[in-house]
């Protein structure tokens, strides 16, 4: 071994990154934890009903540790939402305007209802946000309706060539989410008035995304 301080340094640099590396590890799983938990208890009590020490629970730390991981309850609700949002980025986001309505249209609805599938608590949570006037939501959706504008026109743009019927595009994202919603937001009704287990399997969410698509391409009148 060199006697060299940088040469001392550089080494010991070499051995610490795996700890490092490990700790960093380390911190995101556990933050994934606690943001799994968050929205379980988000999802089934709210806001206003949550607790931190319901969360620190769910994701099997204590209170003391959950608080070196969030800065507070409220943040960490606001976090929960911006990765929602973000998810909804993501699935909302049009394809090109040439590929014209049925294609896009049909993958956005089936992005959708996959979302609704697999995130429903996710779903639900912004649902309760915005049924209590979006006091957090208000502030943080510029991105969103900005995209959602985007969106409008180009379905304006298919309507004008005559590739859709006559509506209001704005109203148009409306319905399919409105419709694409239901199944995560009562997938218990759902399921229950359909005899089918609540998560339903691969060929029964295949069979209900393509009975939505159809119903929504043909009540959107695209050609």
């Amino acid at each position: 071994m060199s006697d060299r301080p940088d040469d001392a340094a550089a080494e010991a640099g070499e051995a610490d990154a795996p700890a490092t590396r490990g700790r960093s590890r380390k911190y995101t799983q556990v933050l994934g934890l606690i943001h799994q938990a968050a929205i379980e208890v988000f999802a089934s009590e709210g806001l206003a009903g949550a607790s931190t020490q319901a969360i620190a629970d769910r994701a099997g730390l204590s209170k003391a540790q959950l608080h070196y991981y969030i800065e507070s309850k409220e943040a960490l609700y606001r976090q929960i939402l911006q990765d929602i949002l973000n998810d909804w980025i993501v699935v909302f986001g049009f394809a090109d305007e040439a590929f014209g309505p049925r294609k896009v249209l049909g993958d956005l609805i089936r992005r959708k209802m996959v979302f609704s599938f697999e995130h429903p608590l996710r779903s639900r949570i912004f649902t309760a946000e915005m049924m209590r006037g979006a006091p957090v939501l208000n502030g943080m959706m510029d991105t969103s309706k900005q995209r959602t504008d985007q969106a409008a026109a180009v379905i304006r743009n298919w309507m004008n060539q005559g590739l859709m019927d006559e509506a209001d595009p704005m109203l148009v994202l409306f319905h399919i989410w409105a419709v694409t919603q239901f199944y995560a937001d009562h997938a218990t009704q759902a399921a229950y008035f359909r005899d089918v287990a609540q998560q339903g399997d691969d060929k029964d969410r295949r069979y209900l995304i393509e009975q939505v698509t159809g119903f929504l391409l043909k009540g959107a009148g695209v050609k």
